[in-house]
């Protein structure tokens, strides 16, 4: 029986609806974090036809530019959820800043395809410990009910803003240079770096015997996650029954019951295996997963659609994409009074809904489609999925979990949203097939992909229902116990 952790950082527990000018300067600083992961993303989305254009490179390695940051974000979520409950929040989030800014500037640099990727990669790893030290930050800060409810939203508006921005802004660059979609985020990462000493409560060291760190868990667990990354990225080039892949799954396997068998036997595991024994928490962690695969695939599809098939710009693209943006920016501040009223199960189970129904509506899609008729619905109602479901996830996923261990719960839900991304755009990856073909060719593939993403929603819609019926049943039992 190991001892409980303590916190490693010290700082005044939030309460209330009244907050401090400190107290919001500090949330919107983890708030520009999230944002600026977010600008990130999209800017470079967009600017890859460039990108490919300027350094000759093959279709493999453009995939790589996307690939080389889900790698290292989704292999290092783990590991750096638990250096951030370990080594301490705020130190973690700065030292991870300091290498996003240089990989951003080096990123802009370099022209040389590896190098390119590398940096790519390192970008994913440093979000990998600042995005579970950001959330894990204010998840302590805040008690738990209706102010971390309120906190978690005004948070989840910010990454939504961060994509939306990063769509349009990537757009613009792009016709100046693909290069200033790496470059830009430089500034706002050394803006943190500046601001995060001062605003942030220091890490106070540990009272008692400084914890071990679990290096074999460690090892077992980002092994397993970057293979396993790498595998559904690449299968679809290589052949997923191909012995290539048949034996990366057999590794990733052995790795993962390596990892049980340490962390059973662990002084100090990396991940208390008892956490997953809380439904919420692993029905969260599933609905994450649902939610960043059904909208990374449906995100493929309908930038290839828009672009290949339409023929539409860059920027046009982003404009398409836009509503949905602004709607999760604007609806996901108002999530927190609707999570005290009913729920977050209610609300996730409403989420995938509007996800189930709005990749639905996309089957419709033709040759000479109206926007305001066909396309402007799925992006509304998948809009109105994310402004419900994402903050939702954030807030379910660290419910009754000790301040210890909210850096291993961030990085659980955080990993679950990258991994359901990579596995999920894999498949509609293989379904498309040639992404060049046109006309009739690919909305034929893209209508077969499009069902995939809808089935993967509604495999949400199923956790997130079976999550209401054990709420009803435990209410009902509540009742009786009070009757009797």
């Amino acid at each position: 029986m190991t001892s409980p952790l303590p916190s490693s950082a010290t700082r005044q527990v939030v309460g209330g609806d009244r907050w401090t000018a400190r107290t919001w300067a500090a949330l919107m600083l983890l708030c520009g974090v999230l944002f600026l992961d977010g600008l990130d993303v999209s800017m470079v989305g967009v600017a890859l036809p460039s990108i490919r254009e300027d350094l000759s490179l093959s279709t493999a390695q453009l995939q790589w530019v996307v690939s080389g940051y889900v790698l290292g974000y989704g292999g290092l979520l783990l590991l750096g959820g638990r250096a951030a409950d370990l080594l301490g929040r705020r130190r973690v989030l700065i030292v991870g800043m300091s290498v996003f800014a240089v990989a951003s500037l080096l990123g802009g640099l370099v022209d040389d395809p590896t190098l390119l990727i590398a940096t790519r990669f390192l970008k994913g790893a440093s979000a990998a410990f600042t995005a579970p030290a950001g959330l894990s930050y204010i998840t302590t800060t805040f008690q738990e009910g209706p102010a971390r409810n309120k906190a978690l939203s005004v948070y989840s508006a910010f990454g939504a803003s961060g994509f939306s921005s990063g769509l349009i802004l990537g757009g613009l660059l792009t016709e100046a240079g693909w290069r200033f979609t790496f470059l830009l985020p430089v500034p706002f990462a050394l803006l943190i770096l500046a601001l995060a000493p001062r605003l942030l409560a220091k890490d106070a060291p540990s009272e008692g015997p400084r914890p071990g760190f679990d290096l074999p868990g460690a090892l077992a667990i980002t092994a397993s996650m970057l293979l396993l990354v790498r595998t559904v990225v690449r299968a679809p080039d290589v052949g997923w029954a191909s012995a290539e892949t048949l034996v990366a799954v057999a590794v990733v396997a052995a790795l993962l019951t390596a990892f049980v068998t340490i962390e059973r036997r662990a002084q100090h595991p990396l991940v208390r295996l008892g956490i997953l024994r809380s439904g919420h928490i692993v029905r969260a962690n599933l609905g994450a997963m649902a939610t960043a695969g059904s909208y990374f695939g449906f995100q493929f599809i309908a930038t290839l659609y828009f672009q290949t098939v339409l023929g539409w710009s860059a920027l046009e693209t982003a404009l398409a994409f836009l509503p949905a943006g602004l709607l999760v920016a604007f609806g996901s501040t108002r999530v927190g009074p609707l999570v005290d009223r009913v729920g977050t199960q209610s609300l996730i189970a409403v989420a995938f809904i509007a996800f189930a129904a709005g990749y639905a509506l996309f089957l419709r899609a033709d040759l000479d489609p109206t926007y305001i008729t066909m396309i402007l619905p799925t992006m509304v109602l998948i809009g109105t999925g994310f402004a419900l479901g994402f903050p939702s996830f954030n807030m379910q996923g660290t419910t009754g979990v000790a301040d210890h261990e909210q850096g291993v719960a961030s990085g659980l839900i955080n990993t679950s949203f990258q991994v359901g991304g990579a596995v999920t755009l894999a498949v509609v990856s293989a379904v498309i097939g040639d992404a060049n073909a046109g006309g009739q060719a690919f909305l034929n593939d893209s209508h077969t992909a499009i069902g995939v993403v809808t089935g993967v929603a509604a495999l949400g819609l199923i956790s997130a229902l079976s999550g209401l019926v054990v709420r009803r049943r435990s209410t009902a039992r509540a009742a009786e116990a009070l009757g009797a």
